[in-house]
């Protein structure tokens, strides 16, 4: 029997990455791909989910001794073991401003003289801290999750907080829309997307305010959310 977890995550310190660059500007969309919470979650790093020798292959570990994604190897394992993590949409959020600099510091590795050392700057919009975002996991295992994750390119330290919805229906094919922010290449296979709005984002933009047809779920928890059925990653095969 599939279960669904609502997850909340209190930002603890602020969150940064990079949704969009805007020449020295460098922002942070109040949005969190499936894709990143998977590896926060503990997910792909973790033995405990590996079922197969082909899973061990590819889990994840904290040394990264090169800087390529291996989404569909690391992500894909979790097809076969029924779990889903959608998109994490802000429930409250404000955004702060943070200015930081950097200089030529050659001579630091050159023992010589070198030219003016001339000092530039960037801007990073964060997601401050006590901010909070609400995502799904859906999976046909009980999962027990951490309670302290680490997220984004700081490391920022947030609280997770879960809970089990058990009144779950099944609906029957029929249109629908899903306000809830999702991977289009997640629903497209099982579902018939016919509008949404889009969120420009790496390394897969998301979809949201999504009209479609298909199966999905309801629950008595979150009346309001409708939840397509047989969400599985895709990678554009």
């Amino acid at each position: 029997m599939v279960k669904i977890y609502r997850c909340q995550l209190e930002l603890h310190d602020s969150l940064y990455f990079a949704t969009r660059e805007l020449g020295r500007l460098y922002e942070t969309e109040p949005i969190i791909h499936n894709y990143a919470l998977s590896y926060v979650l503990g997910l792909v790093d973790s033995e405990k989910f590996a079922t197969t020798v082909e899973d061990e292959a590819y889990s994840y570990r904290y040394f990264c001794g090169e800087q390529i994604p291996r989404y569909q190897e690391q992500l894909t394992p979790l097809n076969r073991q029924g779990i889903y993590v959608t998109p994490a949409r802000a429930v409250q959020h404000t955004s702060v401003l943070n200015t930081w600099k950097y200089a030529d510091n050659r001579y630091h590795v050159e023992m010589q003289p070198t030219e003016r050392n001339i000092p530039s700057f960037g801007r990073t919009k964060e997601i401050s801290a006590e901010s909070v975002f609400e995502f799904l996991v859906v999976s046909e295992k009980e999962i027990t999750f951490s309670r302290w994750v680490r997220i984004g390119k700081w490391a920022s330290k947030a609280e997770l907080t879960v809970q089990t919805l058990e009144k779950i229906k099944h609906n029957a094919e029929k249109p629908f829309v899903c306000s809830h922010p999702l991977n289009p290449l997640d629903v497209m296979f099982t579902n018939q997307v016919l509008s949404y709005d889009t969120i420009n984002m790496p390394p897969v933009s998301l979809i949201h305010n999504v009209s479609m047809k298909g199966a999905y779920y309801t629950t008595a928890e979150m009346p309001e959310l409708k939840l397509p059925i047989h969400m599985r990653y895709h990678f554009g095969e």
